[in-house]
């Protein structure tokens, strides 16, 4: 068994030892904590038989633990300064590739085809960089990955947000967009200690296992992830103060828009974090013929 890597020593050992420094623009914050490291694969029902995607691996501390449990590890990797050390802790697994690429930009379909071929589970585990957590998740669920789910280290307060449900003052356009893909769970609560540098707020691991259906059939996916977002644009407001100031010429379909409430049977006065997911399906079909 080899040394872990995310140990405070060993860690600022490779950092020393490499020169490297941590580039705010990144949001990078490494774990020090082996534990935790070992909890999170553990959330994410990880097997020898498993091919895992890890975004953002830093020095390869959740890298290493990945690779002592599944079969393959692919992880992406958008800072060149990371490549050599890498390539020194991972030596000992041969089983993990690395992409030298923002994983937005990347065709990660195409990544795992490559990579995974006939493998019939694939797990999504990472420690995501703060600043762009949202749109990491949003683009593997929109596109459509055969993967299992995701297990993944965010902001608590992004967490509690995805987890989110209706009448609590976290659910807003982000929890329906990722549970109409998954279902959501806080998984851990982490703290600030078992990171270097220390963040300023408190981490959350969540658990998102990918739905076989969408949580609700809608006609349009796209116009239903519309509706939600103007329904929450301001949220003190009403449903219909707010879709007819957001809606394409809302304010001229101001009738179209009370009547397709109507017929969604829901009433015009409630505010958008009241509708579960449900009505907001049902209220974004009666609005699309208007719409289109």
């Amino acid at each position: 068994m080899h040394k872990d890597i995310a140990t405070p020593a060993r860690t600022k050992a490779i950092l020393d030892k490499y020169g490297f420094s941590f580039k705010k623009s990144l949001g990078q914050n490494f774990l020090i904590d082996t534990n935790i490291l070992r909890r999170i694969v553990d959330h994410a029902d990880i097997t020898e038989e498993s091919g895992a995607i890890e975004i953002g691996p830093g020095i390869g501390a959740l890298t290493e633990q990945l690779a002592r449990r599944s079969k393959k590890v692919l992880a992406f990797e958008i800072d060149q300064r990371l490549l050599p050390i890498l390539e020194e802790t991972l030596s000992p697994y041969p089983h993990v590739s690395i992409i030298n690429e923002d994983v937005l930009k990347a065709d990660v379909k195409t990544a795992i085809e490559r990579e995974f071929e006939g493998f019939d589970d694939i797990m999504v585990v990472a420690n995501l960089p703060y600043y762009v957590t949202t749109p990491i998740i949003m683009k593997l669920l929109e596109d459509k990955l055969p993967i299992r789910g995701i297990v993944c280290m965010l902001q608590k307060e992004v967490a509690d947000r995805i987890s989110a449900r209706p009448g609590t003052k976290e659910y807003g356009s982000l929890s329906i967009a990722v549970q109409y893909y998954t279902e959501a769970e806080t998984a851990m609560i982490v703290p600030k200690t078992v990171f270097v540098p220390q963040p300023n707020v408190d981490s959350a691991v969540i658990k998102l296992t990918k739905r076989t259906e969408p949580a609700v059939a809608v006609k349009s996916e796209s116009f239903f992830f519309q509706v939600t977002k103007a329904s929450f644009a301001q949220r003190r407001k009403t449903l219909l103060n707010n879709l007819t100031s957001q809606l394409p010429e809302g304010k001229q379909k101001k009738e179209k828009i009370l009547s397709a409430l109507e017929q969604a049977n829901v009433e015009p006065g409630r505010r958008g974090e009241t509708l579960s997911i449900e009505e907001f399906a049902r209220l974004s079909d009666a609005l699309l013929p208007y719409f289109s």
